[in-house]
Protein backbone atom coordinates (compact mmCIF):
# COMPACT_ATOMS: atom_id res chain seq x y z
CA UNK A 1 0.00 0.00 0.00
CA UNK A 2 1.21 3.27 -0.96
CA UNK A 3 1.36 6.49 1.22
CA UNK A 4 0.37 9.97 0.52
CA UNK A 5 1.91 13.14 1.47
CA UNK A 6 -0.73 13.56 4.18
CA UNK A 7 -0.69 10.20 5.42
CA UNK A 8 3.02 10.86 5.77
CA UNK A 9 2.09 14.12 7.71
CA UNK A 10 4.25 16.36 4.80
CA UNK A 11 1.75 19.25 5.09
CA UNK A 12 2.62 19.42 9.09
CA UNK A 13 5.81 21.82 9.34
CA UNK A 14 5.86 20.85 13.38
CA UNK A 15 7.56 17.45 11.58
CA UNK A 16 9.58 18.67 9.24
CA UNK A 17 13.20 18.71 9.37
CA UNK A 18 16.23 16.46 8.19
CA UNK A 19 16.07 13.22 7.65
CA UNK A 20 18.29 10.27 6.54
CA UNK A 21 16.46 7.63 3.84
CA UNK A 22 17.41 5.00 0.93
CA UNK A 23 18.24 5.93 -2.51
CA UNK A 24 14.83 4.15 -3.08
CA UNK A 25 12.81 6.48 -1.07
CA UNK A 26 12.86 9.44 -2.76
CA UNK A 27 10.60 8.56 -6.10
CA UNK A 28 7.63 7.63 -3.29
CA UNK A 29 8.56 10.71 -1.30
CA UNK A 30 8.71 12.93 -4.62
CA UNK A 31 5.33 11.70 -5.40
CA UNK A 32 4.15 12.40 -1.53
CA UNK A 33 5.40 16.01 -1.58
CA UNK A 34 3.48 16.66 -4.99
CA UNK A 35 0.12 15.16 -3.38
CA UNK A 36 0.73 16.90 0.06
CA UNK A 37 0.70 20.53 -2.28
CA UNK A 38 4.54 20.70 -1.50
CA UNK A 39 7.21 21.34 -4.09
CA UNK A 40 9.43 18.45 -4.53
CA UNK A 41 13.32 19.63 -5.95
CA UNK A 42 15.80 16.61 -6.74
CA UNK A 43 19.83 17.46 -6.21
CA UNK A 44 22.14 15.18 -7.16
CA UNK A 45 25.07 14.67 -5.04
CA UNK A 46 27.36 12.76 -6.71
CA UNK A 47 31.19 13.99 -7.53
CA UNK A 48 30.10 16.99 -5.64
CA UNK A 49 31.92 19.12 -3.89
CA UNK A 50 31.18 22.38 -2.09
CA UNK A 51 31.04 24.85 -4.94
CA UNK A 52 29.70 22.26 -7.34
CA UNK A 53 27.09 21.30 -4.70
CA UNK A 54 26.05 24.99 -4.22
CA UNK A 55 25.50 25.40 -8.11
CA UNK A 56 23.57 22.53 -8.07
CA UNK A 57 21.43 24.06 -5.67
CA UNK A 58 20.89 26.84 -7.06
CA UNK A 59 20.33 25.62 -10.23
CA UNK A 60 17.72 23.11 -8.96
CA UNK A 61 16.19 25.80 -6.84
CA UNK A 62 16.30 28.76 -9.56
CA UNK A 63 17.78 30.85 -7.09
CA UNK A 64 18.22 34.91 -7.98
CA UNK A 65 21.41 35.84 -10.00
CA UNK A 66 23.99 37.37 -8.05
CA UNK A 67 23.13 35.00 -5.02
CA UNK A 68 26.68 34.19 -3.46
CA UNK A 69 28.64 30.95 -3.13
CA UNK A 70 28.77 30.27 0.20
CA UNK A 71 26.91 28.56 3.33
CA UNK A 72 25.37 31.98 4.54
CA UNK A 73 24.22 32.45 0.72
CA UNK A 74 22.79 29.00 0.69
CA UNK A 75 20.35 29.21 4.23
CA UNK A 76 19.67 33.18 2.99
CA UNK A 77 18.18 31.68 -0.34
CA UNK A 78 16.68 28.45 1.47
CA UNK A 79 14.98 30.77 4.19
CA UNK A 80 13.32 32.65 1.19
CA UNK A 81 12.40 30.87 -1.77
CA UNK A 82 9.52 33.48 -3.00
CA UNK A 83 10.10 32.89 -6.01
CA UNK A 84 8.75 29.84 -6.01
CA UNK A 85 5.31 28.19 -5.86
CA UNK A 86 3.63 25.80 -3.81
CA UNK A 87 2.75 26.09 0.45
CA UNK A 88 6.80 24.30 1.41
CA UNK A 89 9.18 22.55 0.13
CA UNK A 90 11.13 18.85 0.02
CA UNK A 91 14.48 19.09 -1.22
CA UNK A 92 15.59 15.43 -2.31
CA UNK A 93 19.28 14.39 -1.92
CA UNK A 94 20.88 12.18 -4.62
CA UNK A 95 23.58 10.12 -3.02
CA UNK A 96 24.40 11.86 -0.32
CA UNK A 97 26.88 9.73 1.03
CA UNK A 98 28.95 10.17 -1.90
CA UNK A 99 29.33 13.92 -0.80
CA UNK A 100 29.50 13.05 2.91
CA UNK A 101 32.26 10.38 2.45
CA UNK A 102 34.79 12.79 0.77
CA UNK A 103 33.67 16.12 2.36
CA UNK A 104 32.40 15.55 5.65
CA UNK A 105 32.96 18.64 7.31
CA UNK A 106 30.57 20.33 4.77
CA UNK A 107 28.24 17.94 4.50
CA UNK A 108 27.71 18.29 8.74
CA UNK A 109 27.18 22.11 7.52
CA UNK A 110 24.85 21.40 4.89
CA UNK A 111 23.37 19.79 7.44
CA UNK A 112 23.16 22.77 10.01
CA UNK A 113 21.80 25.07 6.96
CA UNK A 114 19.12 22.45 6.30
CA UNK A 115 17.72 22.35 9.87
CA UNK A 116 17.96 26.02 10.58
CA UNK A 117 16.26 26.47 7.15
CA UNK A 118 12.85 23.72 8.77
CA UNK A 119 13.20 25.45 12.13
CA UNK A 120 12.88 28.92 9.80
CA UNK A 121 10.05 28.13 8.15
CA UNK A 122 8.35 25.57 10.51
CA UNK A 123 7.95 29.11 12.43
CA UNK A 124 5.97 30.22 9.65
CA UNK A 125 3.59 27.74 10.20
CA UNK A 126 5.36 26.33 6.40
CA UNK A 127 6.70 22.77 6.01
CA UNK A 128 10.49 22.60 4.30
CA UNK A 129 12.09 18.72 4.23
CA UNK A 130 15.40 18.07 3.25
CA UNK A 131 15.88 14.36 2.62
CA UNK A 132 19.27 13.09 2.34
CA UNK A 133 19.45 9.50 0.34
CA UNK A 134 22.42 7.01 2.05
CA UNK A 135 23.04 3.48 1.11
CA UNK A 136 21.16 0.55 2.89
CA UNK A 137 24.33 -0.32 4.38
CA UNK A 138 24.36 3.28 6.34
CA UNK A 139 21.44 2.15 8.66
CA UNK A 140 23.21 -1.19 9.70
CA UNK A 141 23.10 -1.12 13.47
CA UNK A 142 25.94 0.36 14.59
CA UNK A 143 27.06 1.84 11.03
CA UNK A 144 28.38 4.80 10.91
CA UNK A 145 26.43 6.44 13.73
CA UNK A 146 22.95 6.22 11.97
Amino acid sequence: MSMSGLELGLDDPRQAGVYFVTDGDLDTLGVAARDAGLQAHRIDMAGCDKPTLLLRMATTLDFPAGMGRNWDALSDSLRDLSWLQGGGHVLLFERAEDFRAVHEADFDTLLEVLEETAQDWGARDLPFWAFLALPVEAFDEGANGY
